[in-house]
């Protein structure tokens, strides 16, 4: 069963954020997050996110290990929010 790892990226008034997660379908839970009515993560709710960065990956087991990493690599996701919203890293 494939996996996916994304980062999700968003304008917020304290500055644009990003979310990593975990998923088996990447577009439902990209609805998830948008839809604000408890389905994503409690702290995605009321933004609108957009998908900045997804890896395909053989197994389920494989897309949580890369995930941790993933959330971890703080310079990783600074690069992809920046390039997210146009600017050079």
């Amino acid at each position: 069963m494939t996996g996916f790892v994304y980062v999700l990226g968003c304008d917020a008034p304290s500055g644009y954020r990003t979310y990593v997660g975990w998923t088996l379908n990447l577009e439902r839970r990209l609805a998830q997050h948008n839809s604000g009515i408890g389905t994503g993560a409690k702290s995605t709710r009321g933004r609108v996110w957009h998908l900045i960065y997804a890896e395909r990956l053989p197994s389920r087991n494989e897309a949580m290990s890369r995930e941790w990493y993933l959330k971890r690599d703080r310079r990783l996701r600074r690069r992809l929010a920046l390039s997210a919203q146009g600017r050079a890293f």
